[in-house]
C-alpha cells in the first residue's frame, strides 16, 4: 500500500492506494475508486475491509479521504458539500490515468453508505468509469430532506442551515453535527435500539468502539455547509446519464438510513442495460462494514462483475 495526494481544484486528497499481491509496476492493471461512508475515512471499511480484499483480487484500489476530511485538506474542516464530494472522484481518476500501472480503459468505482450514493451521481457524469458497484449505497440527499418526516422537513432544515450560516458570518463558532450518538451507552439511554433504530444504533456501535473507531473517523459534518447536500439527489439523471453496467448490494434487513429502498429505486431507474440487485440474507447495513459473515458474501458478487466489466 501507497498513500498519496492528488488534488480537487486548491484541496490536496488524501489516498491509499493498494496493489495486488506480486504486483509488478510495468504491467497494466484493472483499477477500482472507492468512497468512504459519510464521516467515515479511508482507514474504515472503504480501504481497510473492501479495498483491501479488492486489491488481493487482483484490482489496484485506490481509498480517498473526502476533501475536507479525515486525512485531506480543505477549510472549514468536515466540509459535507456533494458537488465538491462528487468532483473529488473525477479527480481521482484524473490522477490515476497519470500512473502508467493503471489501465485506463478499465476504471471502475466502489462506494459505501453515502459515499455509494455520491458513486452513483459520479458515474453519471465521469465516463472514464466503466463499471459501478456499491454496498449499503444510500442518497444522503434524500435522507436530508426526509429529517424528521414531517412534511416540510427539508425547508425546516435549510431555514436552519441559514440561521446557522449567519451566525458563523458573525462570529459563531462553526456548529458540528454527527448523525449517532457519543457511545452505544448513550444510544440505548436515548432509546435508539433496533429493530426501529436498527442503523443507529448500530453505526454507534461501529463508530464509537474499537470495533471501527478510528481518529479521522470523526462521523461529523459542519451544519451550516449542509444546504448543497439538501438539495442533491442521487438519482437524478440516472434514467439518462447511469449506463455502465450497475451492481448494488444490500442486506435484506431495512434500516432507517433508507439503503434497501435506495437501491431497488436506482435499480428501477437506471438506463444500465447491465443491472443486478444482489440482497444478502440475514444481514444489516453495518452487518456489511466489516462482519465476515456479510463482507464474504459482497466481495463474492463483488469480484466476479469488475473482473468481468473491467
Amino acid at each position: 500500500m501507497e498513500t498519496i495526494t492528488f488534488r480537487n481544484k486548491h484541496v490536496d486528497v488524501a489516498a491509499d492506494i493498494h496493489f495486488p499481491p506480486n504486483f509488478d509496476a510495468a504491467q497494466k492493471y484493472p483499477t477500482i475508486v472507492s468512497a468512504h461512508p459519510v464521516g467515515s475515512c479511508k482507514e474504515q471499511t472503504s480501504g481497510s475491509v473492501y479495498g483491501k480484499a479488492l486489491a488481493e483480487a487482483g484490482f489496484v484500489v485506490l481509498a480517498f479521504d473526502a476533501s475536507f476530511q479525515a486525512g485531506s485538506a480543505g477549510e472549514p474542516r468536515q466540509l459535507e458539500d456533494a458537488g465538491w464530494r462528487v468532483e473529488d472522484f473525477r479527480c481521482a481518476v484524473d490522477y490515476l490515468v497519470t500512473l502508467d500501472c493503471v489501465d485506463e480503459n478499465r476504471i471502475g468505482v466502489f462506494g459505501m453508505c453515502a459515499g455509494g450514493g455520491y458513486t452513483w451521481a459520479a458515474a453519471m457524469t465521469e465516463r472514464r468509469f466503466k463499471a459501478v458497484a456499491t454496498v449499503t449505497g444510500v442518497n444522503l440527499g434524500r435522507l436530508l430532506r426526509e429529517g424528521d418526516k414531517s412534511p416540510d422537513a427539508a425547508i425546516k432544515t435549510l431555514e436552519a442551515i441559514g440561521e446557522q450560516r449567519t451566525a458563523e458570518a458573525r462570529g459563531a463558532e462553526q456548529r458540528l453535527d454527527s448523525s449517532i450518538p457519543p457511545s452505544v451507552e448513550k444510544a440505548k439511554e436515548m432509546g435508539l435500539v433496533p429493530p426501529l433504530h436498527i442503523d443507529v444504533a448500530e453505526a454507534t456501535e461501529y463508530y464509537k468502539t474499537p470495533r471501527g473507531a478510528h481518529p479521522h473517523g470523526t462521523n461529523l459534518w459542519s451544519f451550516s455547509s449542509m444546504a448543497p447536500t439538501v438539495g442533491f439527489d442521487a438519482v437524478h439523471l440516472a434514467d439518462k446519464l447511469l449506463t455502465q453496467p450497475l451492481l448494488l448490494v444490500v442486506g435484506n434487513k431495512p434500516g432507517e438510513f433508507g439503503a434497501y429502498r435506495d437501491a431497488h429505486t436506482l435499480f428501477d431507474m437506471a438506463a444500465s442495460k447491465d443491472k443486478e440487485v444482489v440482497i444478502i440474507p440475514d444481514v444489516s447495513h453495518y452487518d456489511l462494514y466489516d462482519k465476515p459473515e456479510a463482507v464474504q458474501p459482497a466481495l463474492d458478487a463483488l469480484i466476479p462483475f469488475y473482473s468481468k466489466r473491467l
